[in-house]
């Protein structure tokens, strides 16, 4: 199933700049293939429901790598069975 997502991903105990962090998961989600497109609260992503699903779990994994103790993550799906809409759409239905 194609999903529009958003996905924020927030490492805890690191201090206060989280920056670091997200430079890893912005490269681990470059490299996925998936159309994202990050803002500053975090990405949004279209994909296969799966594919995004396996993608936060890499995030996730590589973040213990760095030695993270603790993840908070919001993930929200938007799916459409009527019709194919892309994150481009959404946006050019509301301008």
């Amino acid at each position: 199933m194609k999903v529009v997502a958003d996905l924020c991903i927030v490492p805890m105990g690191v201090g206060p700049s989280v920056s670091p962090y997200v430079k890893e998961i912005k490269a681990i989600i470059d490299a996925s293939g998936l159309d994202a497109e990050m803002h500053p609260n975090g990405t949004n992503i279209e994909g296969e429901l799966s594919d995004i699903c396996k993608l936060a779990e890499q995030c996730e994994a590589r973040l213990a790598e760095l030695g993270v103790q603790r993840v908070f993550f919001t993930l929200i799906f938007s799916s459409r069975r009527d019709k194919a809409q892309s994150m481009a759409d959404k946006l050019r239905a509301v301008s």
